[in-house]
């Protein structure tokens, strides 16, 4: 078997308002999600949280969303995020919050932590999915933000799989997942889940990524 066919699929996610933001304003470091976007994840907590009391994230998810997540993650072997997510989410303590080796896109690779914290900071896009699809063996590649990165991908044309939970809330003001991109995309409807606080929609990618002259 050749190394193209032992890999396994690369999967973006991320989590948007109705309104298409992945986070609120002024979204920093131990904000990540910006004003009003702690909404976004009330999925991942359970329900409502805020950021002086943040609940351990999962923890409290319901049924139907552990069914989404499991269902996503299932077969990945690495996780890739870029710099904004690392920073805003003030890098997680200093402690990979995956159960899968984290490599993390930057310019600023000299910021490397000690590789004990499950940490990987490489530079360059391509150079970072391939450290990514080192670091999984055969297994799956999982893209978790923020949208930057997840533009690049669908660029690239490297996206099997794009999963897009949609919170209840429209944020008016922030950061849009699809803002600038202006790629042509065919996207197959995969798998649904809803809850209380999101709708789950698990997309194939088909037709990869072209320009809109």
């Amino acid at each position: 078997m050749s190394t193209t066919e032992a890999r396994g699929p690369v999967k973006a996610n991320i989590t948007v308002s109705v309104d298409g933001y992945v986070a609120g304003p002024d979204d920093h470091g131990g904000r990540g999600l910006g004003v009003g976007g702690e909404r976004l994840h009330y999925w991942v907590m359970g329900g409502p949280w805020t950021y002086d009391n943040q609940p351990e994230p999962g923890a409290g998810m319901a049924d139907e969303d552990r069914a989404y997540f499991d269902e996503l993650l299932a077969g990945t072997g690495a996780c890739l995020c870029g710099r904004g997510m690392y920073d805003s989410a003030g890098a997680w303590g200093g402690r990979n919050p995956f159960n899968a080796p984290l490599v993390v896109l930057t310019h600023r690779t000299g910021d490397q932590p000690d590789p004990s914290t499950g940490f990987l900071m490489v530079d360059g896009f391509d150079e970072a999915l391939a450290a990514a699809r080192r670091a999984a063996g055969g297994g799956g590649v999982a893209i978790a933000g923020g949208a930057d990165i997840i533009r690049q991908a669908l660029r690239a044309g490297v996206v099997d799989e794009l999963a897009i939970t949609t919170a209840p809330v429209a944020l008016g003001h922030g950061k849009r997942l699809f803002e600038g991109f202006d790629r042509d995309l065919d996207l197959e409807i995969r798998a649904v889940h809803r809850s209380r606080y999101a709708v789950h929609v698990r997309y194939g990618v088909g037709r990869r990524a072209r320009s809109i002259d």
